[in-house]
């Protein structure tokens, strides 16, 4: 339950400089509540497209997991959002506020991108491999700038914590691809998962990702033009009194 401690620290540390969480975009419920479900639903749809197609290459069905049941959806929905909201506080909340605002939006953006791929060099335990780290950071950098570029578009948390959650919830308890094993729905032909290989891998697995953040963050240029996003992010939030 890091996250919590993550979003407490932010607080007292927005509050020292006399401003609140709404720099953060943790303000306006109804409309950061549709951006994080817009999010949610284009990451979603992308990974059922994704996955499809694996089932597709591979001639697999997928199948209802019998030994799915409340417990294994508590248990996958509890790690994905507890996962989710500390990546998203710890690369895209303060940390990142604080990187737009002193480096401006682009280098803000692009430092918090590699940061998140270098993080996953050590999450997915690939030091010292060159050409999965070549990958792996390719892969969840562009992600990380889809991610930041979403938060300094939109000057909320709300919208990458969507993508990202509609991402992983979908990938991990739908299609059983990620660390806990079988989710929602398993391959019929009883593998734990679906893997393509050669030109197949190469379009479902990098560049359909590459693709939805390429679109994302088209999208978002286009309706959120870029003004003065720093200094916006520095002045949106109302300044707290002192005492």
């Amino acid at each position: 339950m890091i996250g919590p401690i993550l979003l407490a620290l932010s607080w007292i540390l927005l509050r020292l400089e006399g401003k609140s969480l709404g720099v953060l975009g943790l303000n306006a419920p109804a409309l950061r509540l549709r951006q994080c479900g817009a999010g949610f639903l284009v990451a979603g749809l992308a990974v059922i497209l994704q996955q499809l197609g694996h089932a597709a290459v591979a001639d697999v069905a997928w199948r209802l997991n019998p030994a799915a049941d409340l417990a294994l959806v508590a248990r996958s929905l509890r790690w994905n959002v507890n996962s989710v909201l500390y990546e998203e506080l710890l690369f895209r909340g303060y940390l990142l506020y604080q990187a737009i605002r002193r480096l401006g939006a682009r280098r803000g953006v692009l430092l918090g991108a590699a940061a998140f791929g270098v993080y996953h060099w050590f999450s997915y335990g690939i030091v010292g491999n060159p050409v999965m780290m070549a990958f792996i950071f390719v892969l969840t950098g562009a992600f990380g700038f889809m991610f930041a570029t979403a938060f300094a578009r939109t000057e909320s948390i709300a919208l990458p914590i969507g993508l990202h959650l509609g991402w992983n919830l979908v990938s991990y308890l739908g299609f059983s691809t990620g660390p806990l094993g079988a989710g929602l729905l398993v391959p019929a032909n009883g593998a734990a998962r679906l893997e393509a290989t050669g030109l197949s891998g190469l379009l479902l697995d990098i560049v359909l990702p590459l693709a939805v953040v390429a679109v994302v963050c088209a999208y978002l240029t286009r309706a959120y033009p870029r003004g003065s996003t720093a200094a916006s992010l520095a002045q949106t939030a109302p300044v707290i009194p002192s005492e």
